[in-house]
């Protein structure tokens, strides 16, 4: 890696560091009151809260978060991991970006910076800034990151780990004193049982830190770990199975939407019968014109069998602002106060 050039200009750039919003820090009951007298968005995020409590009320459900794109970069960081450490959530699965890129990279000490539009992009290349929209994160800390994920291959066994087994070690590690920021996703999923899968892990800051991994143990003549993205499947799927009534809570679509939603059609091609996800809230800005997954409505997922459309609602909206309401929401109607954690992480201890 060459040295950054101008790392005054750099320091200038990298000056306002991006501040998280945590749920017990407002209340937005009333403004999502108001809303559900209101039309359009406004009346669609106040049905996706009500359906959120309500899937927190039922105490039969389980209730899966699906995190794709920057939105923990942007600010809802501590949101999700509150989520987590309040018992609103029993599963989460993510991009591997989501994880490692930014809530990894902030427990390591890292932050996430507010962006100068002005800037161009070469001269940010020229200064290893790497730009998510209106956000930038240091590339020499990222890369940092990159070789830690490398440190704590080194420290484990050789053998195929699900990512819901690796990011376990990742908590397992950061709870051992090793980080700088505390209270991370990561380490909360850890304390509390929530598994999280990232079933394209390797599409991240992770994937430079494995390959480097095993290229060096190629070289000399080692075994290595790998990541078993089937075995993240069939983890999954058992805790559907386990789990009976489900809710998601899904934050963009791709991968992690499509992942949560097929475990309804992966039990049923293992010979067993379960009910499709009863409570369903997604947030996007993708355009359902395109027959992509991301943009692919909840009514749609019915016809494929992995989603019931009594309660669920789509929220075309840019997930920064809404999914603090609707958090903060649930929240302050305290539902989650008499929910049990699962604790699905226990399924797979050794």
């Amino acid at each position: 890696m060459n040295a950054p050039a101008n790392s005054n200009r750099k320091a200038e750039l990298l000056a306002n560091t991006v501040e998280h919003v945590a749920i017990d820090q407002y209340d937005a009951r009333p403004i999502i009151d108001s809303m559900r007298k209101m039309s359009f968005t406004s009346r669609d995020t106040a049905r996706a809260a009500d359906i959120w409590s309500m899937s927190l009320e039922d105490g039969d459900c389980s209730t899966w978060l699906t995190l794709a794109g920057s939105t923990s970069a942007g600010g809802c960081m501590h949101i999700y991991r509150d989520m987590l450490k309040h018992g609103m959530i029993d599963v989460v699965v993510a991009t591997g970006a989501s994880i490692v890129d930014m809530d990894f990279f902030e427990a390591l000490g890292f932050k996430h910076y507010q962006a100068d539009s002005t800037v161009d992009d070469r001269e940010l290349r020229e200064m290893y800034i790497d730009r998510i929209y209106d956000t930038y994160i240091d590339e020499e800390e990222l890369q940092n990151c990159d070789g830690t994920i490398y440190e704590i291959c080194e420290l484990l066994e050789p053998r195929p780990y699900s990512s819901r087994e690796f990011i376990h070690e990742m908590g397992k590690w950061l709870a051992a004193g090793n980080a700088k920021k505390p209270d991370s996703l990561i380490e909360v999923a850890y304390r509390e049982g929530v598994p999280i899968f990232c079933p394209a892990f390797v599409d991240s800051s992770a994937g430079f830190g494995l390959v480097k991994h095993q290229v060096e143990r190629m070289k000399a003549g080692k075994p290595y770990l790998t990541i078993d993205a089937v075995a993240d499947f069939r983890e999954l799927t058992e805790i559907k199975l386990k789990a009976g009534a489900t809710g998601l809570f899904m934050v963009g679509g791709g991968v992690p939407k499509n992942f949560a939603q097929d475990t309804v059609v992966c039990a049923e091609i293992l010979g067993h019968e379960v009910d499709m996800h009863k409570y369903a809230v997604q947030i996007t800005v993708a355009d359902v014109r395109d027959g992509a997954c991301s943009s692919s409505t909840l009514k749609e997922a019915c016809s494929w069998g992995k989603v019931d459309v009594t309660w669920e609602q789509m929220v075309f909206a840019e997930a920064t602002t809404v999914v603090p309401l609707i958090a903060s929401d649930a929240f302050h109607r305290g539902a989650h106060k008499n929910r049990k954690k699962r604790r699905w992480a226990d399924l797979f201890a050794k």
